[in-house]
């Protein structure tokens, strides 16, 4: 399809199949999220999304949504189809066998068993292929997916809850509530979208966080569905100081302790040693193990000092602050513990959102060196 009329057509098609694409955020892990639009000309016959791994992926979904109207169609696809045998068949098979026309992508596949592969088999086959189209906003989608393929890393988000003046409890370490529940609702959405939580034992010792998904407060139509895949939780602990009643070590979630020392064990929970060799865990050593483990986003939901130590060894991606409208004073705790004395080592931001969330803001940044 050429000219201005077919590209708005092309736009409105994979605005559409990148809505979902959405869809399936919370659930395909560790898969990428995939939405796929079939349409004759400007009408569209069929539409699917990948929704869990090992299940049917985005283009089986919508060509059998399509039936036999997929025939000689137009299929607008977020990611480049897989060219290869995973827990499902290749998905560039299934277009082939369907006897679409023209295939339109959003992005090409990071994944190095695919990457342009599955395009040029399609082309192999006759068929017309177009793009990227929207591929800006395919990426951001799956920037988690693409990050660890590329690079052997997840995408580290670090989550913070602070009041006006910049402070996260009091000195007593009493910190519930600083945001509202409308906040406290869209964190529940980021635990969500992760793969893994990690968190501090000292959070553990003063909050006894469960660091679960709670369907209740998620607010979205599959909200259960959602909930039944729990993220790992990861306890970031020297010297395994988590108490044996922690909620952490419930059961609903599995959950990781990282330690620096050999030999030590803790039922509830799988124990692994990453020292730096100071008596500190190596965060690059962890964040690399749960690449591994196929994580693809990476939430950390800690102190000032496991946050301040993320940031300062360069492996935050993004921070999502929520900001109250309140005053905690100046006894109380900051937000982040960076032992700066000079300006060269201020860590700036660029900021890509700031927004309302009830009567928080939410400000997302991430750090300009990266």
């Amino acid at each position: 399809m050429t000219g201005s009329n077919g590209l708005s057509c092309d736009l409105t098609m994979m605005a559409r199949a990148l809505k979902l694409a959405a869809r399936g955020q919370y659930t395909c892990m560790p898969n990428p999220a995939v939405g796929c639009v079939v349409a004759q000309d400007e009408i569209i016959v069929g539409e699917g999304w990948h929704a869990v791994a090992g299940q049917p992926h985005a283009e089986v979904n919508a060509l059998r949504d399509a039936g036999d109207q997929a025939h000689g169609a137009t299929a607008y696809v977020t990611l480049e189809p897989c060219c290869h045998f995973g827990r499902t068949p290749p998905c560039a098979d299934a277009l082939i066998a369907a006897g679409v026309a023209r295939v339109v992508y959003g992005m090409t596949d990071p994944n190095p068993r695919v990457s342009g592969s599955g395009l040029e088999k399609l082309k192999q086959a006759g068929i017309a292929v177009d793009g990227p189209v929207l591929e800006g906003e395919a990426q951001q989608l799956n920037r988690g997916f693409i990050k660890r393929q590329r690079s052997g890393l997840p995408w580290v988000t670090v989550k913070l809850a602070m009041s006006l003046d910049g402070r996260t409890a009091m000195k007593s370490g009493e910190s519930q509530w600083i945001t509202g529940a409308a906040a406290r609702q869209d964190v529940q959405r980021l635990r969500a979208r992760s793969c893994a939580i990690v968190t501090g034992v000292g959070t553990v010792l003063h909050d006894d966080p469960s660091l679960t998904i709670r369907a209740k407060e998620l607010g979205l139509e599959n909200a259960a569905e959602i909930a039944a895949r729990q993220p790992l939780r990861v306890v970031v602990d020297s010297q395994l100081k988590t108490p044996s009643d922690a909620k952490v070590l419930s059961a609903g979630a599995s959950t990781l302790i990282v330690a620096a020392g050999e030999g030590l064990t803790c039922k509830g929970a799988e124990v692994v040693c990453l020292s730096e060799g100071d008596g500190r865990v190596d965060l690059p050593a962890l964040l690399t193990l749960l690449a591994e483990r196929e994580c693809n986003h990476v939430l950390v939901e800690a102190g000032a000092e496991l946050a301040g130590a993320f940031l300062q060894g360069g492996l935050v991606d993004e921070l999502i602050v929520y900001m109250a409208p309140t005053l905690l004073g100046s006894s109380a705790r900051p937000l982040l513990l960076l032992p700066f004395d000079r300006m060269d080592q201020q860590v700036e931001l660029d900021i890509t959102d700031i927004r309302q969330v009830g009567r928080d803001l939410r400000i997302t940044g991430s750090p300009l060196s990266r």
